[in-house]
């Protein structure tokens, strides 16, 4: 099982992977306004790196409930000097964008960002498939009910499991047709994208039978309110012990993408499992 982005080819086949969370945004609901300062990022991207990230990811924009978007300039003006100072910190280190917009997918890519995480699913920018395909970029096509500003009101589905299901099945068919190599693409269930708690229950039961044709699944569950739902406690300070839970129980799942905030616990926990799971 591999992962192409761009000039990277990513062996998930035995190990997986972690994806390090890096927020240069005011309002992000974890760590919103922590990295404002490019060289405070820049220190947190390298502290992920050597705690054993395999994938950083850039964002610029909260996709928060309620959040507000931000123009397209100061979005760039947040993410690209963090970007050019890590990967010349760090050549060699495989850096995602995590963007609604082609404009900004773009100039990430340029500076030398590999992979575009795409919360609309590469379907919000008429432009993005385009972007991605130029460059070569690997991609994350996430599921979400609505748009960042509604999906939390009242989400709906007569079944959420067959209905993100056929959802990716229909992208993968669309992306590929679109000219984009198979092997560029993975797959996000969106979780707390447009899904109440029971909601997201189900899609984690599910993980083994969600995607089209044995593509990998990433998987973003660190620290959201569903565990505090699940677990009554609002502290997101105490999310992290439940997070890694889950990084293990999908991995057991099949699961080899986890984008996580707290790198060193999910990726124990991720390498525990796997030595459990070579035992069988």
């Amino acid at each position: 099982m591999f992962w192409r982005c761009r000039h990277h080819r990513l062996d998930l086949t035995r190990e997986g992977a972690i994806m390090g969370i890096l927020n240069v945004t005011p309002d992000s609901f974890s760590d919103g306004g922590c990295h404002a300062n490019p060289q405070i990022a820049l220190q947190t991207a390298l502290s992920m790196l050597d705690a054993g990230a395999a994938i950083i990811d850039v964002g610029g924009e909260s996709s928060r409930p309620g959040a507000v978007a931000v123009s397209a300039e100061e979005e760039q003006r947040r993410v690209i000097p963090v970007i050019a100072a890590l990967l010349a910190a760090r050549p060699e280190t495989l850096v995602s964008i995590d963007t609604v917009k082609a404009s900004v997918a773009r100039a990430a890519l340029r500076e030398g960002a590999a992979i575009v995480n795409d919360i609309t699913g590469l379907g919000g920018d008429p432009d993005m498939v385009d972007a991605v395909g130029e460059h070569g970029a690997g991609a994350v096509v996430m599921h979400m009910q609505g748009s960042p500003r509604t999906m939390q009101q009242a989400p709906q589905y007569e079944d959420v499991v067959a209905e993100v299901r056929a959802y990716f099945c229909s992208r993968h068919q669309q992306l590929t047709s679109a000219g984009l190599d198979p092997e560029t693409l993975v797959y996000d269930p969106g979780i707390g994208f447009g899904k109440t708690v029971q909601h997201n229950l189900a899609l984690l039961r599910a993980l083994p039978h969600l995607v089209p044709e044995d593509r990998p699944v990433l998987l973003g569950v660190s620290r959201k309110s569903f565990i505090g739902s699940v677990l009554n406690t609002p502290d997101l300070a105490r999310r992290s012990m439940p997070t890694t839970a889950i990084t293990a129980w999908a991995r057991e799942n099949g699961v080899r993408l986890h984008r996580v905030h707290e790198v060193l616990p999910n990726l124990q926990s991720l390498r525990m499992m796997e030595a459990i799971l070579a035992v069988d």
